[in-house]
């Protein structure tokens, strides 16, 4: 269905952090804009653009994943639904974006089934998921979609210079790091120190290939601390922030007057969910470099700075066992998104890591 040219209901899918929130906000802008030839749209100049800049338009709706459990909830899609049948403010049009739809669970998809089927006049719904095969098939159909996928290296480079983020020989580096996707590559451009962080974590991975499995489960707690550091680093750089996050305690983490460790005590249970998700990015660059030093293609790492290291890592592994094991690391993204707990699954992961000699 169109209406005023554009799809009622759009699905940008792809991986995290490669761009879908910031596309669905420039779709956003031009739908919304008010300059009079289509062409121009968005101006960034009229008052609609001015206060989609400054994210107070009254006519742009935004979801996003909220409490514990970081899902899209009902009530949240009900209260857009809601939003979406009342008339415009500013202009002719009301805008929706839903981050993260992969985690609208089957009862908001379902309450969001219904405004998809016989949308408002003049609203245009976007979803933007990580996975789109988390959504029931009756929301995809009825929506267009567009796939994005990472960048080339060279189109990081030169996204972040023409931006003045990082020079050249950094940016090269953060294209590397951040696997073609352009919100990675801002987060750890606008916080060495998360750079630095990353590289420990990794170095940290690779030392434990020789650790026993006592050893590997007392540093779990430490890799998932760490991990946490990262996260709020990347977090900071990304909306300016200049502190941590206050320490919560999430109503799952405390059960019959029973409190956890101290480190669950300060970060909410969303939050070690995010930790794990970015160790779990660093694990796959770790695993994916060792397999490529083990057929000796040097050319592709992730970070060759690290190439010693991983050189003498390699030894001693078989490339099945690192294509068995980044298999795990795909299933355990997967199981995360379903709400896992990260202790328990980073547990599994750690005693799954691929060993060297007597120590495996």
């Amino acid at each position: 269905m169109i209406v005023g040219g554009a799809p009622h209901a759009l699905l940008l899918s792809g991986p995290a952090s490669v761009g879908k929130t910031t596309l669905a906000l420039d779709l956003a802008a031009g739908l919304l804009c008010l300059a009079e030839d289509p062409s121009d749209r968005p101006c960034r100049a009229c008052r609609a653009c001015r206060q989609l800049a400054s994210g107070n338009h009254p006519d742009l709706h935004r979801l996003a994943p909220e409490g514990p459990g970081g899902q899209v909830g009902i009530g949240q899609v009900r209260s857009l639904s809601a939003d979406l049948a009342l008339l415009p403010v500013e202009g002719l049009r009301r805008v929706a974006i839903v981050e993260a739809a992969h985690r609208l669970n089957e009862d908001s998809q379902n309450a969001l089934l219904k405004t998809l089927e016989e949308p408002p006049p003049e609203v245009t719904i976007i979803l933007c998921a990580d996975q789109d095969d988390r959504l029931l098939p009756t929301v995809r159909s009825r929506c267009a979609r567009l796939v994005l996928g990472p960048l080339s290296s060279r189109e990081i480079v030169r996204f972040l210079d023409e931006r003045a983020i990082a020079d050249p020989p950094t940016a090269a580096r953060l294209a590397r790091l951040s696997s073609g996707r352009p919100g990675v590559a801002i987060a750890l451009a606008r916080a060495p120190e998360a750079v630095a962080a990353r590289a420990e974590l990794s170095r940290q991975l690779i030392d434990l290939l020789r650790a026993r499995p006592a050893a590997r489960l007392a540093a779990m707690r430490d890799l998932l601390a760490r991990a946490a550091d990262l996260a709020r680093s990347m977090a900071a750089a990304t909306s300016g922030a200049t502190g941590s996050p206050p320490a919560t305690l999430s109503p799952e983490d405390e059960r019959d007057g029973e409190r956890p460790p101290e480190a669950e005590v300060r970060t909410p249970a969303a939050e070690r969910r995010y930790a794990l998700a970015l160790l779990l990015d660093a694990w796959r660059d770790v695993a994916r470099d060792l397999a490529l030093v083990e057929v000796g293609d040097v050319a592709h790492l992730h970070d060759p700075a690290m190439l010693e290291d991983l050189h003498d890592a390699a030894s001693g592994i078989s490339g099945v066992e690192l294509r068995d094991f980044l298999h795990r690391l795909e299933r355990a993204g997967e199981q995360l998104d379903l709400n896992v707990s990260p202790e328990l699954l980073g547990d599994a992961l750690i005693l799954a890591w691929p060993g060297k000699g007597s120590a495996a």
